[in-house]
């Protein structure tokens, strides 16, 4: 029998605006901030009643620009103060907010492109360049690229709409007397509330970014299920400090709808920067952070190294995501809260937004654990082998998942859909995982071959393809090579072509003018004589990480740095 929640679960049928603000008129807090720039905290922030109120501006301004229902706004961008106010002008008027990482390529931002077809992409000024490329690359008019840049809150809407690349997305935002009267549709039927709220490209093993459908009762749903085991104290006295970037969905629906919901303050870092961190967390007496592992291990080892220096007592409580820790780590991260509070992780997946599996708060344990925690309300799992046979406690599968924030499948990709999702709702996550006799689960290793790194998803199969177009290569395979603190960099073995004398060095050039820094080969470069495969065609790739693992035991170095 698949293991079930306990916890009661209601459906709630409703948009996210709605569930949010509960109506485009209802009186809001208007003095409480509640997303803050910690840099300027004084005169950049929203209260809930401005932050309804800009969006219904945006909003307005979309539809008046020609904004249909269906229709999706591209932000491409870092962190900014205004981008809930994207992604909430846009789902008020009834479109689809589709991000895209700040790093990308024009190459990489060109598929996303083609797949999600924006009508307004807006781009951030050190990423309007690659976007107006991207665009180009894509067969996209360059008039549908806008400059982005935050605005000041109280300030009105009088600066210049265009801008040297022509746009500006101020030409997208209404007056504030237009934008009062804007009402939202309300969704509050099943079908209604299964509409695609917002598209979130998560990295597959075919090697090309799939675009998340994730509908405004996933948004919601996960939402109610955190708030319902992660804020059993009073939310409203809680401050937390965002330095995940908002075009994954963790970041995303954590910061941008379940806090919120709930009162709780953001501090929203435009780009994460250890030294500022420390110092925001006794100048703003932070209560909690939401970590991924180099973050943690870095804040861990610059703490201690600089005892004294640092004070961190208004934490409470840390949560880590996005890539297991050991115990090791975990409990040498424990310790500069000299035992007061222990580290819990969580886990989730593009595909079942954002946490499906954590600590419950009212947990008494008080020990280190590499445990992800417990399902959520409404949260059923079930642990599979490779004959598809469900396992007891404690044996080692797949990890299946079925709950109301898993996904509704890929856009326009039918196939990989129905390769992830069963017809009765269940997601092959691809992860190996356990439960153990208290319902807690372990995540063990995965069965997808994505590398895992800093917290972002790269495909081996994309780094493959990248490096078939050289000219010298005849074949190509990446893994990831495991590095101290379980942080994986992406390693190629390659086979030259005859005669080629191309070295590592043109190798680790080639790729790195052509993707992002996570995707760079860090892991360095080895040639062969053949890339190891089976009968049909598919790369050994364990094959590869155990040479890798040897090569690395024998003193190979590897490059280590973004």
């Amino acid at each position: 029998m698949p293991s079930k929640s306990q916890l009661p679960w209601v459906p709630m049928h409703q948009s996210v605006p709605s569930f949010l603000f509960e109506s485009p008129t209802a009186s809001l807090p208007s003095t409480k901030p509640i997303i803050i720039d910690p840099k300027r905290p004084q005169t950049h922030y929203f209260t809930l009643h401005t932050l309804r109120e800009w969006s219904k501006r945006f909003a307005t301004g979309l539809v008046a620009a020609g904004f249909k229902a269906g229709d999706r706004v591209m932000l491409f961008s870092g962190n900014d103060l205004f981008t809930p106010v994207v992604v909430l002008g846009t789902l008020m008027a009834e479109g689809i907010y589709n991000s895209a990482n700040p790093a990308y390529t024009p190459r990489e931002l060109a598929h996303q492109l083609k797949d999600s077809e924006p009508k307004f992409i807006l781009a951030a000024d050190n990423c309007v360049d690659r976007a107006l490329e991207a665009a180009d690359l894509a067969g996209l008019s360059r008039s549908r690229v806008h400059l982005f840049e935050t605005i000041q809150p109280d300030h009105e809407n009088t600066a210049p709409q265009t801008s040297v690349v022509g746009n500006h997305w101020r030409s997208l935002i209404s007056t504030p007397a237009a934008g009062e009267s804007f009402k939202w549709k309300e969704l509050n039927t099943p079908e209604l509330s299964n509409r695609t709220a917002i598209l979130v490209y998560s990295s597959g093993t075919t090697g090309l970014p799939k675009g998340v459908e994730l509908t405004h009762y996933n948004l919601i749903s996960n939402a109610r299920q955190l708030r319902q085991v992660q804020f059993t104290t009073d939310p409203s006295r809680r401050r937390a400090l965002c330095c995940v970037p908002l075009y994954h969905g963790l970041g995303l629906v954590y910061y941008m709808i379940v806090a919120p919901s709930m009162g709780m303050q953001v501090y929203l870092m435009e780009r994460y920067n250890l030294a500022d961190m420390l110092n925001y967390i006794p100048k703003f007496k932070l209560t909690e952070l939401l970590l991924v592992p180099p973050i943690l291990i870095a804040m861990s080892k610059h703490i201690q190294t600089h005892q004294g220096k640092y004070n961190v007592d208004s934490i409470q409580k840390v949560i880590a995501g996005a890539a297991p820790i050991g115990m090791e780590i975990t409990q040498d991260f424990e310790k500069v809260f000299s035992g007061r509070l222990n580290v819990r992780q969580g886990w989730g997946m593009s595909e079942a937004l954002c946490i499906t599996l954590c600590w419950h708060e009212q947990d008494p344990s008080k020990e280190s654990s590499i445990s992800v925690g417990k399902l959520l309300p409404g949260g059923e799992a079930m642990i599979l082998n490779d004959k598809g046979v469900e396992l007891p406690v404690g044996e080692r599968g797949e990890l299946w998942m079925r709950g109301p924030n898993v996904m509704k499948g890929y856009w326009k990709n039918p196939k990989a859909t129905s390769d992830t999702l069963t017809k009765d709702g269940w997601l092959r996550t691809g992860d190996i995982a356990y439960v153990d006799e208290d319902d807690k689960f372990y995540i063990v290793d995965r069965i997808k071959e994505l590398i895992k790194v800093r917290g972002a998803q790269v495909a081996p199969a994309e780094l493959e393809a990248l490096l078939l177009e050289h000219p010298l290569l005849l074949d190509a395979a990446v893994i990831g090579a495991k590095g101290i603190g379980e942080e994986e960099y992406p390693r190629a073995y390659v086979v030259r072509r005859e005669g080629a004398t191309i070295t590592e060095k043109d190798i680790v050039e080639f790729v790195s003018s052509k993707v992002s820094k996570v995707k760079r080969l860090t892991g360095g470069v080895r040639f062969v004589d053949s890339v190891p495969k089976n009968p049909s065609g598919k790369i050994l790739r364990r094959e590869l990480r155990e040479r890798a693992a040897k090569e690395l035991s024998q003193g190979t170095k590897l490059m280590g740095k973004l």
